[in-house]
This record gives C-alpha cells, structure tokens and sequence, in this order.
C-alpha cells in the first residue's frame, strides 16, 4: 500500500505535467529532407490527404471547391483569445475548424463544449503538440489516443480530422513526415494541411495576415492556418474581421473541412465505455492540477521543517558539546556501584560477547541477566561463563517490558543502567553514562549507541543514520531538556524514577520511548552522555531493517499518542508536551512522511522539466546533509570514510525509511495492531570497535 500511494502521486504528477504540456514535451522541430516517397500526385495536390483504409497505399488529397473558404485555428483552446475569435465567427454566421491540443483541451473543457455548441468542427493537433517525425508509432498513437481520451471526457466526442503540428501545404511533405501521415490514416484519420499560412503566430500585422490569408488566384477554394493560442493573438482578432468580409466580397462562402468535401461532419459523438473513460481522465487530470498546489505547499513545509532541523542542530550541538567536554558538568563523580540489566530472548549469539565486554568495566558493577524464555540455551550460556559479579534470573516469555521490570526489583543498587542482549559495552561506557547522575535533578541519561557491524553498505547507512539522526538529534534536544527516547541499548534510570512512573510499561512496542517521555513528564531531566558509547549489532539485511524499522516507527506513534495530554498538563509535562512533543511529530513524523516529495518532484525535474537546475539543486541538498553528517562525525570523533555511501544512501535508504514509516502510519490510523518481530543475530560485534 505504501508503494502504490507514492506509485499514484507520482502518477498525479505526469498527469499534471501533461495537462500543462510540461511532460513528455518535445520542443525538436524536423528540417525538410528528401521527397524520394512522396508521391506527385499528394506533392501537387490538395491539403486534405486521406490515407485511410483502402487508400492507405495510394493516398489520394483533395482540394477545397473554387470560391470556398476554410478557416482553421490551430494549438487552442486559450481562455483568452478562443471565445473572442467564437463570438467573431458567430457574428458572421461561419463555422471553422479548430485543431486542439489533448493539454489546452484538459485545461478548458468549456471552450471545447463551446466550440461544439457552435456548430465548428474539432481537429486532432496531438496532446503535447511535438514534431511526430521524431516520434515512435507507439508515441504517435498515444498522442492521438489521449487527445481523443480528453475530448470524449470534456464534451463527448470524438473527432477524425487530424493536422500534425508544425504543418505547412502539402507540398512539404517529405520523406520524413509521409510515413506518420500514412500510420496516421491506417489509424481513420484525415490529414488536413493548408493551403494558406498567415504566419499569425510571428505577428507580422494586421495588413500582412490578410493579405496572406488571399488565394493565389482569383475564386480558387483555400484552408487558411490561423491560430487561437500560444501568444498574443490581438493581431489575428483584428485580421480575421477583415478576412472575412473581404473574402465574403468577393463572393466566397465559408466552410468545415467536412462542409467542403460534402462530408458527414468529423466531430461525433461517443457513448459508453469512450465516454467514461474520457470523463475518468478528465477528472484524473483535474484532480492531479488541483493536487499540484497542495503537494508545492507541502514541500515547503518538508524544506521549512529539514532547514529548521539542520539550524537548531548547528546552534544547539556545539553548545552541548561544550558542555559535555567539561569533566565538572554533573557535579561530584559519581563512583557508587549501579545495577546492569540485560533482558535476553534467545540471544545465545551474542550474550557472551555482551557479559564479556562487562567485565572489563573500570566501574563497580553488578549484572542482572534476565532470560525472558529463551528456548536456544541462553541461559545455559550465562550460567556456563560463571561470572561472579553476574546474577541469572530466569522467567516465562512475557516481552522486554517485563523482563526489564522483573530487574528492576531485582537491583541492589539507585542507579540501573539498561542494555540490549546483543550490545557490547566499552570500559568506560558504564562510568560515563553514570556522571550526570551527579546531578540530582537527573532522572535519566541516554548513551551514545553505535553500530558495531558497519562494513557492510547497509551497515554504513545505518552507521550515518545513528550518528546524524539519532546522536545529533540528541544534543539537539538536550538542550531543549525534551530528549524523546532513551536507546534501550544504552541507557541509565534511577530507580526512584522508574518506580514514581510505573515502572516500564508493555502498553507500546517501543518501550524505550514510553518509559523516557514518562520520566520527562515526570519532571526529571534526561542527558545524553556522548561518551556511554555501546556497540550494537545493527540488521544485516533489508528485510531485517524493514521489520526493525516498521516496530520502532509502530511503537514510537504509540508512545507520542499514550503521551499526548501532555500537550495540554502544566509544569514539566507540559514543557515536553509543548516543546518536545511537537518536535518529535514534526521531525520524526511529519517531514519524513512529506520527503518522498523531494524525490518524486526529482524524478518530474529530470524527466519532464529542467533537468540541470533540478540535478543542481538536489546536489545543494546533498551537500548540505553532507557537511551536516560530517559535522555529526566529527563532534562524535567518528572517521568520516562512510560519508562516501551518503549519496546513494539518500536514493536507497532513505527511500527504505519513508515507506516503512508510511506503512507504519497506515497501521497506526487503521487500528491495525504489530506483533514484536525477533531478529536474527549474527554474534559479530564481538568487541568495542576502536572510535
């Protein structure tokens, strides 16, 4: 569902680019080249050719009566000039020809009723008006399918006279242009040229459109090219009065093609299956212009909310990183024992990498491992190492949140650091995360998580990911006194905090971020420690990512939902629910779900508009998320080597991010419920990787 509603947005796009002729627009116009093909007799003929049916290998051209007269007007409709040339023609009492586009037609349906209600009769000019001679047959046709797909949705009918655009007199037919008049009548059209072009479009003046628009010779029948579109048409207004009444002078009467040739008229109507199909495309096409303004709109906010995020980041990560660096920021050092909880289900990959990188902690510890159930034998494992500082509890299967819980009650000790099963800890990780507690005021602090498996491609994107999205972002709200989520691979809570909460909860997915916005409304203050670093086991393939993405974005919604009176309370909690709250919806919501706008009006730039200046601002937005992450690596003292992989991982990754957070969207709204989904460990982060 995900892929299907960017798939129709980016559909609504096209659409829109191809009623405003922005799409698939081809501007190439074809020079004249040889006649070897053309026959003589279409080369000295008429300016109707019909190549339909029988005729198609001998096409035949007809020329209009002596002393009749054709007015034809070409690239319409335009709001502005159509219905003043209408109201001319209705003064005079003369049908005309009107050769559209599929996009002006799309645009102005009631010029197109209009001109039917007038008795004139509609020509097919093409949907986006390109040079056929540069198009496939497979082109050609849907130009013309499209064209007759708008006319049966604005007025119902369908037409079966054609003029290819950038069109002369027959006598320019050429090797070229011969063959698309040919596919074009084995397809029932009749081909209509000209025999008399006023240049109109060049605006040349009055006097020399009229005197262009005169046969060559006296009383001799004329198909006169005009146009009602495509620029300042005053000159045409005014030429086509005096056209008319001095052609009615001298005695000409005036024409439809069909009129001309004592044909049935082009312009019929269509019923069922064509006459629905044209008016779902109509409604399609308006439906994605009046989308156009509401997804601009929605790029700004995407723009506004990103260069927002990358300003409070600029201005608050060096004022905490000040205040990190200063080893008297907390207080007194904190060196009383804390309590290590370690839930684990079914981690007998990594459990011994995890207890091992414990012992060589330069802080006094004491371990509780609580297996939640395991059925691998992780337990046994534990038990095995006979660690004198580690206690084993083992439960029934009852999820992270009781297990954390049964720990807790366990501990000996104020302070109660918790960590993943699958995380390995640096000597001085749990010394670090514990400083701040110096502070009485603290209730929590939050570590620095990395990903220990980071050689693989997807390993470096998450690698930029935790150390540009999630650590910088925590400095950022650090400062704010708002941080949002404590990672469970790395955290500290003084018990005191966790009992006056509740303890941790099972009422979301994503528990981390329960238990920290509830000790934040609580009135504690929470901290990152950007020297707590652990080593985490990050998901090694894409479905991994997918499930581990799709319970944090799940869980993460419930947690912002569980929480949002506090929008409304007084005191701390409504500091993080009016500050911190709306920051979180807003950067960790909102803009990521409006960010598939950024790529999808990419994909429009380069295909169907100005394909540099699109290329050349994506690149801007590049180089700023690149000296941004280069930034976030050099406050973290990380290597920027894997900043190499940021641009693709903004093509791939990020495009991975959104539509998982979509879905994770539609679940949330649906009342759709997500199961806890295990991942597969691979026991690889053995040890602290050096930082």
């Amino acid at each position: 569902m995900p892929l299907s509603l960017l798939a129709c947005l980016l559909a609504l796009l096209v659409l829109r680019g191809l009623a405003t002729n922005e799409a698939f627009h081809d501007t190439r116009v074809a020079t004249s080249v040889d006649k070897t093909t053309v026959p003589e007799n279409l080369l000295k003929g008429g300016p109707i050719i019909d190549a339909r049916g029988a005729r198609n290998e001998r096409p035949v051209s007809y020329r209009i009566p002596d002393r009749t007269v054709v007015l034809s007007f070409d690239d319409g409709p335009s709001p502005e000039w159509t219905p003043k040339i209408l109201d001319v023609l209705a003064a005079h009492d003369i049908r005309a020809d009107f050769f559209v586009t599929g996009a002006m037609t799309t645009r102005h349906p009631e010029l197109i009723r209009q001109i039917v209600a007038g008795g004139h009769e509609i020509g097919v000019h093409t949907f986006t008006h390109p040079d056929l001679v540069y198009q496939s047959e497979a082109r050609v046709s849907w130009e013309l399918a499209q064209t007759q797909l708008a006319l049966a949705g604005v007025a119902g009918v369908h037409s079966a006279l054609f003029r290819p655009p950038y069109s002369s007199d027959a006598s320019a037919l050429d090797d070229w242009n011969y063959p698309v008049i040919k596919y074009v009548g084995s397809h029932g059209y009749l081909t209509a040229f000209i025999d008399r072009d006023t240049h109109d479009w060049k605006r040349p003046g009055v006097d020399a459109i009229v005197e262009a628009a005169m046969p060559r010779k006296p009383g001799a029948g004329e198909l006169i090219l005009l146009h009602d579109a495509g620029g300042d048409r005053t000159e045409t207004l005014a030429a086509l009065e005096q056209i008319i009444e001095r052609l009615q002078g001298e005695g000409y009467r005036f024409a439809t093609i069909s009129e001309a040739l004592g044909a049935s008229n082009a312009t019929v109507p269509v019923h069922g299956y064509q006459l629905w199909a044209g008016k779902c495309f109509i409604w399609a096409t308006r439906a994605a212009v009046l989308t156009l303004p509401v997804l601009v709109a929605l790029l700004a906010v995407v723009g506004f909310l990103n260069f927002g995020r990358f300003a409070l980041m600029l201005v608050l990560a060096p004022l905490h990183a000040r205040r990190s660096r200063r080893r008297d920021a907390w207080g007194p050092p904190v060196t009383e024992p804390v309590t290590v909880l370690v839930p684990a289900y079914n981690e007998r990959e990594c459990i011994a990498n995890t207890l091992n990188s414990l012992v060589a902690s330069d802080h006094p510890i004491e371990v509780i491992v609580i297996d939640d159930g395991s059925t691998d034998g992780t337990a046994d494992i534990v038990e095995e190492m006979r660690l004198p500082f580690v206690r084993l509890i083992r439960k029934a299967n009852g999820g992270k949140s009781s297990a954390l819980n049964v720990g807790i009650a366990a501990a000996s000790y104020d302070i109660v650091v918790m960590m993943d099963g699958d995380t390995v800890f640096e000597p001085s990780t749990v010394r670090e995360l514990v400083q701040p507690f110096g502070d009485r005021g603290i209730g929590a602090v939050a570590g620095n998580a990395k990903v220990g498996n980071r050689d693989s491609l997807i390993g470096a994107w998450q690698h930029i990911e935790y150390v540009l999205g999630h650590n910088l972002d925590r400095r950022m709200y650090d400062m704010l006194n708002v941080i949002p989520t404590i990672p469970g691979a790395v955290g500290a809570f003084r018990k005191e905090a966790l009992r006056r909460v509740g303890g941790m909860s099972d009422d979301t997915l994503a528990e981390d971020t329960d238990i920290t916005m509830a000790v934040l409304c609580d009135g504690w203050r929470i901290v990152y420690a950007e020297r707590a670093r652990a080593w985490t086991e990050a998901p090694a393939s894409l479905q991994q990512l997918w499930s581990q993405r799709y319970r944090w974005s799940y869980g993460s919604m419930q947690a912002m939902w569980k929480h949002r009176r506090a929008v409304t309370s007084r005191g701390p909690a409504g500091r993080f629910g009016r500050i911190g709250l709306p920051l979180v919806v807003l950067f960790g919501v909102v803009a990521p779900l409006l960010a598939p706008l950024v790529d999808m009006f990419l994909l429009y730039g380069v295909l169907f508009a100005d394909a540099p200046i699109t290329l050349a601002s994506w690149g801007g937005f590049i180089l700023l998320q690149a000296v941004l992450s280069w930034y976030a690596f050099r406050l973290d003292g990380e290597k920027p080597l894997h900043l190499i992989s940021l641009p693709i991982q903004q093509l791939v990754y990020r495009q991975l991010m959104y539509i998982v957070l979509l879905q994770s969207t539609i679940t949330a709204l649906t009342g759709g419920r997500l199961r806890w989904q295990k991942l597969r460990r691979t026991g690889e982060v053995a040890a602290p990787v050096e930082a």
